[in-house]
């Protein structure tokens, strides 16, 4: 069974390529897709019974991905909520841990370890 999943993400051309191999590698399924924090609060309502993953960048057309964590901070339970951005330092892995992320990846550098997490995460016994 599919991954639903929601995509945080401004650009079109790393959402064109993320999209068919987030379904290929990661049995993801994007329900719906953000360009900026409001549009991403208002999927996350709109899709509150279906959502399982939400994967977001911090840096958005409008807002910031930060918004988006703050925005999910009381999810329910099992849900997963994951940055993927190539601002990710140590002083912002520990502000989105913060912020209740469950996981933060370099998207340029850390696609592997983003997909190796997500399989963990979803394993039928997790």
């Amino acid at each position: 069974m599919s991954i639903k999943t929601i995509l945080v993400e401004d650009s079109k051309a790393i959402r064109d390529a993320l999209i068919p191999t987030m379904a290929e590698l990661g049995d993801m399924e994007v329900v719906a897709v953000a360009e900026t924090a409001s549009e991403a609060v208002a999927a996350l309502g709109a899709q509150d019974g279906t959502w399982q993953l939400a994967v977001v960048d911090l840096f958005l057309k409008q807002g910031s991905g930060l918004d988006v964590l703050r925005a999910c901070a009381g999810r329910r339970v099992g849900r997963v909520v994951v940055v993927l951005s190539n601002y990710a330092t140590p002083r912002m892995r520990e502000e989105c841990r913060t912020l209740g992320a469950d996981g933060m990846f370099d998207k340029s550098t850390q696609l592997d370890a983003f997909f190796d997490f997500c399989a963990l995460r979803f394993e039928p016994d997790h």
